[in-house]
C-alpha cells in the first residue's frame, strides 16, 4: 500500500520533503533546507530517518532553497538517482545550490575566524563540490506535460505562479493496476501580480498537500507603489539608506519592476540602487529568457518598451566582494537590495550590521519572515540583532510591505482550492506555522466541508 511520510514542512514553513513509498520504490517530492531557529536548522545536520541511498527519485516543484537546499546533503549521503525539474527550475538551481554551498563555506570560515561557533572547527553543511554533484543528477522535465518516472509513478506539472518555473504537481501512483492521484501544491503564488502568470487551479485529487504559509491572513490591500514611494521619499529626505532583504529569485525582480515604474513616473528621486547579489543578477537574466512564464501585461511591456522592465537607470550590479564592501562607503541616500530575504545569511547581514544603528535609515521587509529568523526578530521589534557574533543595535526604521509577498494569502489559497470538482479524500496542510495551519484548516472545513489533517514532523499515512 502506498505511504507518505512528512520529512519536512510539517508544522513549519521550511524543509519541504515528502516521501512516497509504493512496492518497495521511494520517491521524494522536494528536498529543502530547514531555516529559522537553531532547533529547526539542527534538523539539516541530523541523519534522515530514511537512508538516502534507498531513495530512487526526487521531483522538485520549484527552486527556492526551502524546497531544494538539502539536495547536496542528500547526494553527499548516498542518493544516486535522478532529480527531476523543469528547465527554468534546473537553471535556477544551478545558481542557488552553488551559491548556498558557497555561503555555507564562507560562513564556516568566518565563524572560525571570529570564534563564535559552537562547533570546533566550524564546518559547512555541504560544499560546492557536493552542490555540483547534485546538479549533475538533474534531469529536465516538461513545463506542463505529463511524464513517466517509473511504472509506479507519473507526474504532470502545472503553473503555480510563485516564482519562475514554479509548479504544483499531479502525481499518479499506480499499484496493482489501481491509480491514486496526489496533488502537491508546492508554493502557490498570487493572483493579478506583475511579471508571472496567475496560478492554475487543480480540479481533482484523491489526496492533496496544500501549503499554508499565509493560511491565517490576507495580504494588505493597499497600493505597493504608494507604500514604496512613501518610505523611499521619507528616508531619502532625512539622508538615510533603504536596506531591503530580498530573495534573489522572484522578490528582487518584482522590486526592480516596481522601482522602475516609480522612477519613470518621477514619484521617487533617482537614487543609486545597489543589487548586491550575484545570484539575483543572474536570475534576472533567466526571468527575461523564460517568457513562457510571463503574463500578458509584462509581455507587452517587453515588446513595446525601450527600457529593460526589470531595471532602474541608476542600478549598480555588484558581483564581487570588493564591490559589495564599497557600498559601506556610500553616505548619500541609496537603496540596497541584497539576499537573503529572511536575513538568515549572505551579504545582507553585512549591510544590516552597517545600517541598522543609523536612525535615518530603514529596513524594508518585503516577504515572509520565518519564526526564529533575524527578519522575524526585526518585525517583532527587536532592539538588538545578533550578527556575526555581535549585538547590533536596531535604530533604523523597520517597515513591512506585505503586498510584495509571492505566497498566496488565505483568501487566495481558498480561491485556488475552489477549482476542485469533488473534495479530495484527505487534505494535508503543510508549509505553515501552527496558527496559519489551524486557521486554514478551519476555513476549509467551514467553506468546503472537506476532511483536513495537519501532519506532524516525521508522521506517516497510508494512501489506501
Amino acid at each position: 500500500m502506498a505511504r507518505i511520510t512528512f520529512l519536512g514542512a510539517a508544522g513549519t514553513v521550511t524543509g519541504s520533503k515528502y516521501l512516497i513509498e509504493v512496492d518497495g520504490k521511494r520517491l521524494l517530492v522536494d528536498c529543502g533546507l530547514f531555516q529559522g531557529s537553531k532547533e529547526l536548522e539542527q534538523r539539516n545536520w541530523d541523519k534522515l530517518t530514511v537512508d538516502p541511498a534507498t531513495i530512487d527519485w526526487v521531483v522538485i516543484t520549484h527552486a527556492h532553497i526551502d524546497h531544494t537546499g538539502y539536495l547536496p546533503r542528500l547526494v553527499h549521503s548516498g542518493f544516486r538517482g535522478p532529480i527531476y525539474a523543469n528547465a527554468a527550475t534546473h537553471q535556477l538551481c544551478n545558481l542557488l545550490l552553488l551559491d548556498s554551498a558557497h555561503l555555507q563555506e564562507e560562513d564556516a570560515l568566518f565563524a572560525a575566524k571570529k570564534g563564535y561557533s559552537s562547533h570546533k572547527p566550524p564546518l559547512p553543511l555541504y560544499t560546492t563540490a557536493d552542490a555540483q554533484a547534485a546538479l549533475n543528477q538533474f534531469r529536465d522535465i516538461p513545463r506542463a506535460d505529463a511524464f513517466t518516472i517509473s511504472p509506479e509513478f507519473s507526474a504532470r506539472p502545472h503553473d503555480a505562479g510563485h516564482i519562475l518555473g514554479s509548479s504544483w504537481l499531479e502525481l499518479t501512483i499506480t499499484e496493482n493496476a489501481k491509480k491514486t492521484l496526489v496533488v502537491f501544491s508546492g508554493d502557490v503564488g498570487r493572483y493579478d501580480q506583475p511579471i508571472l502568470n496567475d496560478p492554475e487551479s487543480p480540479t481533482h485529487a484523491d489526496y492533496l498537500l496544500c501549503e499554508s504559509t499565509y493560511g491565517d491572513r490576507d495580504h494588505p490591500a493597499g497600493s505597493v507603489l504608494d507604500e514604496l514611494a512613501d518610505v523611499i521619499n521619507r528616508v531619502a529626505k532625512r539622508g538615510g539608506t533603504i536596506v531591503i532583504p530580498a530573495f534573489a529569485v522572484g522578490r528582487t525582480q518584482t522590486l526592480m519592476y516596481y522601482l522602475r515604474i516609480l522612477e519613470e513616473k518621477q514619484r521617487i528621486p533617482q537614487l543609486p540602487v545597489y543589487v548586491d547579489s550575484p545570484m539575483a543578477i543572474s536570475v534576472t537574466g533567466l526571468y527575461v529568457d523564460h517568457r513562457e512564464d510571463h503574463d500578458l501585461e509584462f509581455t507587452h511591456e517587453e515588446q513595446e518598451g525601450d527600457r529593460d522592465p526589470l531595471n532602474v537607470r541608476g542600478v549598480h550590479m555588484t558581483r564581487t566582494v570588493e564591490e559589495s564592501k564599497k557600498i559601506n562607503d556610500v553616505v548619500a541616500p541609496c537603496i540596497i537590495v541584497s539576499a537573503s530575504g529572511m536575513a538568515t545569511g549572505g551579504r545582507i547581514l553585512h549591510h544590516l550590521a552597517r545600517r541598522l544603528p543609523d536612525s535615518r535609515s530603514a529596513v524594508l521587509l518585503v516577504g515572509y519572515q520565518g519564526e526564529g529568523t533575524r527578519g522575524r526578530a526585526l518585525l517583532d521589534g527587536a532592539k538588538y540583532l545578533r550578527i556575526h557574533g555581535e549585538e547590533v543595535p536596531v535604530r533604523a526604521e523597520i517597515v513591512e510591505i506585505g503586498q510584495l509577498s509571492a505566497h498566496a494569502g488565505k483568501s487566495e489559497l481558498l480561491r485556488w482550492l475552489s477549482g476542485f470538482k469533488a473534495p479530495p479524500r484527505q487534505t494535508f496542510l503543510v508549509h505553515g506555522e501552527p496558527p496559519a495551519l489551524q486557521s486554514l484548516r478551519d476555513a476549509i472545513a467551514k467553506q468546503y466541508h472537506w476532511p483536513v489533517t495537519i501532519p506532524a514532523y516525521l508522521q506517516s499515512f497510508e494512501l489506501d
